[in-house]
């Protein structure tokens, strides 16, 4: 395919294509009509018409998808009426030779006679949305209605299926079937019929039947792949999805056929799940043989097994659909910088000493910066703790902060050259000092800005973990935190207090006056309440990138959050984070 895109493809890998399109993703099948670059010749014609019919098909599926079941989608049924009657025509492939006990024999059946779904929709055009007593007579039974119907279930996954083109291919064509729908689109558009709020509409119902007659002609892990899509179609199966799924399912309404035309929803489910018994609700209620049961609990077992049934298809799925840059086979892929000292030229000099290579020539240059920096650095550290000044204010911090901001440009121009140069040491080592500085910085911003409660936790964090504070008392404090506030922690934390009265946490606290505290003190104060291992507060407490407090450039930010409010309050509607989302919004146009 991509080896040699002028030649034309080979026929039997324009079949497969063509045979496994609609398993594929609307975007999968655009890319491969208008995007791979390949001429309409390099397709064997047939494969290309199909692909075609598939992509146009799916692009109205995924419009149904977006938006579907409410009162101002009432046409939709009618819109899906149009295409739905082709496909399926297309893509039936009947059993015809099965032989069902009290019916006619579909090889000795008079063609001249109409299906159930001929004579429903010359009603309709008629007038009429109900079959009369003539139409009952000599009717032609769908797929659906025939499955549903036989009395002897072993009889149909035994009887070989009707012989078609494929032949030639019949264990792919069991595993996949040659519906031009794939599980996926019939499951949107069961759930479409499902949820629409006008499932006595004739329509709706003859769009119903010729989905189940579309999945009865296709092999029974076509069905079983349907059924396990019908919950969340498009992502991995959740049983309680698909439980009130089944549920809708199981009750499809009917009423625009005779009772003698309809389907026994429990039989046909059934004869796609041997060997699982499709509970009745009529059972479940009062004076039914199960009554003391939950009929929820029973359809989601029958869930369950589903989606059980339906891991080779998940497998498939995720085999067809999954983009896959390399094989499992493959070493991982690491920084060209190590890749070049463990192939064949071994020597670290002559890599960074390789004028011609511009790779080589950034990791040195950012190295250098990285190492001027830290020893400017350590002189403004210096500064800082022995004059006692903000870093704001210090000559020799300016100095660093600005070498620092190059050495990041440099480790920038690195990663554009290399996208897994992070994984070397160097870079990875530079790049977790930065992480734990913006930490600390965050931290302290939010402590000096008086964010949220964030002076009280740190201060609980601190006394948590050295027991006893010997900064001196902070005046005023009844002014900085609310008296209720103050009496609940009181009452908190007066238990791990080392003595009562003056070490109390409530009347010697440090993070709710930092005004009175010194920069470095704060910044010390935060180290220690928030990395537990005492070699790691030692290396970050001398990390002059952690005592700088350089902060992001301003402006806004391209990036996504990820957030877990509500896990034990309010569900997805939880407001733990509301504020500091809207912080993120104005401060760096985070939406």
């Amino acid at each position: 395919w991509r080896e040699k895109p002028q030649l034309p493809l080979d026929p039997s890998f324009s079949n497969l294509i063509s045979r496994i399109a609609p398993y594929m993703t609307f975007r999968q099948i655009s890319y491969v009509l208008n995007s791979s670059g390949r001429p309409s010749n390099h397709w064997q014609p047939f494969d290309l018409k199909r692909l075609r019919y598939v992509y146009s098909v799916k692009k109205k599926v995924q419009e149904i998808s977006e938006s579907y079941g409410g009162l101002s989608f009432l046409p939709q049924s009618f819109f899906v009426s149009i295409f739905l009657g082709e496909a399926t025509r297309s893509s039936l492939r009947a059993p015809m030779d099965i032989v069902a006990e009290n019916h006619v024999k579909p090889e000795a059946a008079d063609h001249t006679k109409r299906t159930v779904l001929s004579k429903l929709r010359r009603h309709r055009l008629e007038g009429s949305s109900r079959l009369t007593e003539e139409d009952d007579e000599g009717f032609v039974m769908s797929p659906a209605s025939r499955v549903a119907s036989l009395s002897n279930l072993h009889l149909q996954h035994e009887q070989p299926r009707l012989a078609s083109k494929y032949n030639s291919s019949s264990g792919v064509e069991d595993l996949l079937g040659d519906s031009l729908l794939g599980p996926q689109d019939v499951a949107i558009l069961l759930q479409a019929g499902l949820t629409s709020v006008m499932k006595g509409s004739t329509v709706v119902q003859l769009n119903q039947r010729m989905l189940l007659d579309l999945m009865a002609s296709q092999p029974r892990t076509f069905a079983i792949a349907v059924l396990a899509e019908l919950g969340t179609p498009g992502s991995q199966g959740v049983p309680r999805a698909l439980t009130s799924a089944l549920m809708a399912f199981i009750e499809m309404d009917q009423s625009s056929f005779k009772p003698a035309h309809r389907i026994d929803i429990h039989n046909l489910l059934e004869s796609w799940l041997p060997g699982l018994k499709i509970p009745r609700r009529d059972d479940y209620l009062a004076g039914g043989r199960w009554a003391r049961q939950s009929y929820y609990d029973a359809i989601f077992g029958v869930s369950v097994s589903i989606l059980d049934l339906a891991e080779v298809y998940s497998g498939l799925k995720l085999r067809i659909q999954r983009v896959r840059h390399s094989n499992e086979s493959d070493p991982v892929p690491g920084p060209k910088e190590e890749s070049f000292l463990t192939g064949v030229e071994t020597s670290s000099d002559e890599f960074h000493n390789n004028a011609n290579s511009k790779l080589a020539t950034s990791i040195n240059a950012a190295k250098e910066k990285i190492a001027t920096a830290d020893d400017l650095g350590k002189s403004a550290v210096f500064e800082l703790k022995s004059s006692g000044k903000p870093s704001k204010e210090c000559a020799s911090c300016a100095s660093a902060i600005s070498a620092y901001k190059k050495a990041f440009a440099a480790c920038a121009q690195v990663l554009s050259l290399d996208k897994n140069a992070f994984q070397a040491h160097w870079f990875k080592s530079f790049f977790r000092r930065n992480y734990d500085a913006l930490m600390v910085k965050s931290v302290y911003d939010n402590v000096i800005e008086d964010v949220d409660n964030v002076r009280i936790w740190m201060d609980a964090l601190r006394r948590g973990s050295s027991l006893r504070s010997t900064v001196p008392v902070c005046d005023g404090l009844e002014s900085n935190y609310p008296r209720s506030i103050l009496d609940d922690l009181d009452k908190v934390f007066s238990p791990i207090s080392s003595t009562q009265g003056e070490n109390s946490f409530i009347t010697n606290p440090f993070f709710a006056c930092p005004e009175k505290q010194k920069e470095q003190d704060i910044v010390d104060a935060i180290i220690a309440a928030l990395f537990y291992d005492p070699s790691e507060r030692e290396f970050i407490a001398n990390d002059p990138l952690v005592r700088l407090l350089i902060p992001n450039d301003p402006g806004n930010y391209n990036f996504t959050i990820i957030t877990a409010m509500g896990v034990i309050t309010e569900g997805k509607k939880g407001r733990e984070l509301e504020k500091a989302v809207e912080r993120l919004k104005k401060k760096r146009g985070v939406v």
